[in-house]
């Protein structure tokens, strides 16, 4: 069985090559679904006009086909609500030098 917390512990291996910080603790990640073995992710981006947008899902894509038993997986760039630094976490802060 596919958990939430493995989907995102997989999301953590995939980094926007512009910042240090994985998707997940920037704060990219607003939703994750899990439909028998099939995954949906929400997602968004720093910018509404990053160049990798298409290129950031597809790695998060593609880290997500690599769970074993794992069927169909999406990932959604969705614009709402608005990414803000706030969302990032406190270990991505640090990264970033922020705290």
């Amino acid at each position: 069985m596919i958990t939430k917390e493995q989907i995102i512990e997989t999301l953590k291996s995939v980094y926007d090559p512009e910042i240090p910080v994985n998707i997940v603790d920037l704060g990219l990640i607003y939703n994750v679904e899990v439909n028998e073995n099939n995954i949906k992710v929400d997602m968004t981006l720093t910018a509404p006009g990053c160049p990798m947008a298409s290129y950031i899902a597809k790695m998060a894509e593609e880290a997500l086909k690599k769970i074993e038993g794992v069927g169909d997986v999406k990932v959604n760039i969705v614009w709402e609500p608005r990414w803000t630094p706030e969302m990032i976490s406190e270990e991505g802060k640090k990264v970033l030098g922020m705290k």
